[in-house]
């Protein structure tokens, strides 16, 4: 078989849906067209792209590799033909920030492919409270944002939002702890565990952090506060120097392991924000799209949360 940028089209789609139904929907050809296409490219490769779970299918580490290089393809070759903007004509530009979120460099990929006409700027502002002043000043365009169940983000109407995803809170420890053989571990259980906090983040956090180990009857004995590298905080609990809350779509270096809590006493809830003003509807669309097919990317890539997902939505993410 010789390989064609419908080939590639077809990799992308499937990784991006994290689902080789969803991707055929959204190609719209039937899912056993699109699994007998998926087989025929991965006898070209001579390995698998994709590993099947009971929730979708997610890449593997060849698939990965594969999949980037495609889309760098597929941005060049979608780019061929398009005008270049008239010179002294500048670029549009769209200013856009995030928090603290895994999100962000799958969505600016993803954006820059879909809108190669927009010059994109990118900045980290951890504060959720501070992103809503700088929209609500016309120093952003847009900016992923995060908030909590109760807690949803207050702004003027100049400013809208959209809620991307919901997800749990879970805890990464220590390869070598003592709760390592357990599936789901109860918040209570790490009572007496030292923990790294990450510090107010004008959202709710960390008040939803304390409240949540009230409700379960102590008070975390020893709390270090880190804002930072996520690998140096991984490297620290590898170390035994403590635990950490994290987004369920982390993957744990070597030393370390991420677990679900029992109940899922917390939740996050990832969202878009932007300044009506500033952004046309069909920008607004790209972006979120864009959020969401990176947040599936991130799933298909965390197989404690699928796992999490089979066992708590018997096989049918939320």
């Amino acid at each position: 078989m010789e390989l064609e940028l419908r080939h590639l089209r077809a990799l992308r789609a499937i990784a991006d849906a994290a689902s080789i139904g969803r991707a055929a929907a959204e190609m719209g050809c039937s899912q056993q067209a699109l699994s007998t296409q998926l087989r025929r490219i991965e006898s070209h490769f001579g390995e698998p792209l994709f590993e099947r779970n009971t929730v979708g299918v997610r890449l593997t580490r060849y698939g990965a590799e594969v999949v980037t290089r495609a889309r760098d393809v597929l941005a060049r070759a979608e780019a061929i033909g398009r005008r270049p903007a008239e010179e002294g004509m500048p670029r549009p530009v769209l200013r856009l920030a995030a928090t603290n979120s895994p999100i962000l460099s799958g969505m600016v990929g993803r954006v820059r492919t879909e809108l190669p006409e927009l010059l994109l700027t990118v900045s980290s502002v951890y504060e959720s409270s501070q992103i809503v002043e700088l929209l609500e000043s016309g120093e952003l365009d847009a900016a992923i944002g995060v908030d909590y169940p109760g807690l949803e983000l207050r702004h003027s109407e100049a400013v809208e939002h959209r809620g991307i995803v919901t997800e749990p809170s879970f805890v990464t420890l220590p390869a070598d702890h003592r709760l390592k053989h357990r599936a789901e571990i109860s918040l209570a259980d790490l009572a007496e565990d030292s923990w790294f906090i990450t510090p107010d983040d004008g959202a709710g956090w960390p008040g939803v952090f304390y409240a949540a180990c009230e409700a379960v009857g102590f008070t975390p004995a020893v709390v270090h506060e880190f804002l930072g590298d996520r690998l140096q905080l991984q490297n620290m609990i590898a170390e035994g120097l403590g635990i950490s809350l994290t987004q369920a779509t982390t993957r744990p270096v070597p030393g370390v392991i991420v677990r679900p809590l029992i109940g899922t006493p917390i939740w996050c809830r990832y969202l878009l924000a932007w300044r009506k003003e500033s952004i046309a509807e069909q920008v607004v669309t790209t972006l979120f799209g864009s959020a969401a097919a990176s947040y599936r990317e991130l799933i298909a890539q965390a197989p404690h949360f699928q796992a999490w997902a089979a066992r708590t939505y018997h096989g049918t993410l939320p």
